[in-house]
């Protein structure tokens, strides 16, 4: 049984609500953690949490770390409760999702140590490989900016679709410069991706969704990206003054340590990689 807590979109409502608040008034007193309590980590249900909990009934004691878990159902909310001081930290995204983050919001969290990465994939209910795609099929994609755009380029990648020269990490359908197969997207939220596989040929699917849906990276993408310097590897997070909280470097110690990388390869075979 898993030792987390599960937060939902309305439960943090109020928190996100604050955020804009919190953005612009916060002090450097308010900054500060209390380092005398737990360290309250926010995280994605898989892996992000399971592999905070390996770390909470395996390793924390041991290392002297008090861990909570808070598992969050919708990984948007994740930077806004970690922003409002709902969590101490959060464990779920890649740089570019930061980033993108940081400068709508006008918020400064950093990355403290990145662990492992997802690599998105390609799935279909109806097909057995990219070659079968055929002209005007359709595509679900998540909508979110950076998740968008890196499925764009998962598709550019493998000769679906060709993207126009200089797109970055905001690439959306206008940017595609040819589309042999005509191909239609349909831009979803990213945890709705997998559901969509009946409606449509197939489906771009963030790593995390395709494991909570069963679906393997590793044996089912019909086509997935690849690690060698990618740079959408999973990162532990804080508001910045407290990357020098004692708490969160214990943490980022036992995230990079052989026994969590041990983990990960026997838990998902090739389905989250390490990235350290």
């Amino acid at each position: 049984m898993r030792n987390a807590t599960k937060f939902t979109v309305a439960a943090l409502a109020a928190g996100a609500l604050t955020l804009g608040l919190t953005a612009c008034g916060s002090s450097d007193s308010d900054s500060a953690s209390d380092t005398s309590g737990p360290l309250v980590v926010g995280a994605s249900t898989v892996p992000h949490a399971e592999i905070l909990n390996h770390i909470k009934e395996n390793l924390a004691q041991k290392a002297g770390l008090d861990l909570e878990v808070k598992e969050f159902s919708d990984y948007a909310t994740l930077n806004p409760a970690t922003e409002d001081g709902s969590v101490d930290a959060n464990y779920f995204q890649n740089q570019p999702y930061l980033d993108e983050f940081n400068e709508k919001n006008g918020t400064d969290i950093v990355p403290v140590v990145t662990v492992h990465l997802e690599p998105l994939g390609l799935y279909s209910k109806k097909l057995k490989s990219a070659d079968e795609l055929k002209s005007g099929a359709t595509i679900a994609v998540p909508n979110d900016t950076v998740n968008e755009a890196r499925a764009l380029k998962l598709l550019d990648a493998n000769g679906i679709i060709t993207l126009k020269d200089g797109v970055g990490n905001d690439a959306t359908p206008k940017d595609i410069a040819e589309n042999p197969k005509n191909i239609e997207f349909k831009e979803l939220e990213a945890a709705q991706t997998p559901r969509s596989l009946d409606d449509v040929d197939a489906a771009v699917i963030n790593g995390n969704y395709a494991l909570e849906a069963d679906l393997s990276p590793a044996k089912d993408a019909l086509v997935s990206e690849s690690p060698k310097d990618n740079p959408y590897g999973n990162f532990l997070a804080v508001k910045k003054s407290n990357e020098d909280d004692p708490r969160v470097a214990k943490l980022a110690k036992l995230l990079t340590s052989a026994d969590v990388k041990k983990f990960i390869e026997d838990k998902y075979e090739g389905s989250v990689i390490a990235s350290f």
